[in-house]
């Protein structure tokens, strides 16, 4: 239901995305991935930099990557080279190489997580038995682009999504 054109409420009300950026966000640059690297490992934050390489390497939505179990990545005690994940839009699975950087920056949090291999890669702090919500793997995004300088409007999770289809391309 819309709103009437002869409610003078309405009329001084500006549209919801008036003076917001509509379309496509940006893909990260070499450089800039290198930063957010640099900045997380200068913070020590493990799980952070883990997250961060798994959704450039795995080009996944956000919805899919933080909901990833520990047995979707690792076989015995070492981490796969290739990962397979049923997507939640499509419900067809997706397949995707784990890169040696990506393969370190895992194994070093899963190690520092412990866990089970049912148990999500990325626990929430609230449910330790949930995932990380998507909504705070968004806060995530928006605070390591910041972090780097970039306007935080530009850049968003679909950014990580792309970023390593540019690069190829």
């Amino acid at each position: 239901m819309g709103h009437s054109t002869f409610d003078p409420a309405m009329q001084s009300r500006p549209a919801w995305n008036a003076g917001k950026m509509v379309g496509t966000k940006r893909p990260l640059t070499q450089k800039q991935i290198w930063a957010v690297r640099f900045f997380l490992d200068r913070e020590g934050r493990l799980r952070d930099r883990a997250l961060f390489d798994l959704a450039i390497d795995s080009k996944l939505r956000g919805c899919d990557l933080v909901k990833i179990k520990i047995g979707d990545l690792v076989a015995g005690a070492e981490i796969r080279n290739r990962a397979m994940v049923v997507q939640q839009k499509t419900g067809r699975p997706v397949q995707f190489e784990l890169t040696t950087d990506v393969r370190a920056s895992l194994l070093a949090w899963l190690e520092r997580r412990g866990g089970t291999v049912e148990a999500y890669a990325f626990p929430s702090r609230v449910d330790r038995a949930g995932h990380l919500s998507t909504r705070q793997y968004a806060r995530l995004v928006d605070e390591w682009v910041t972090a780097i300088g970039l306007r935080r409007a530009d850049y968003g999770t679909h950014s990580l999504r792309r970023t390593k289809a540019a690069m190829i391309y």
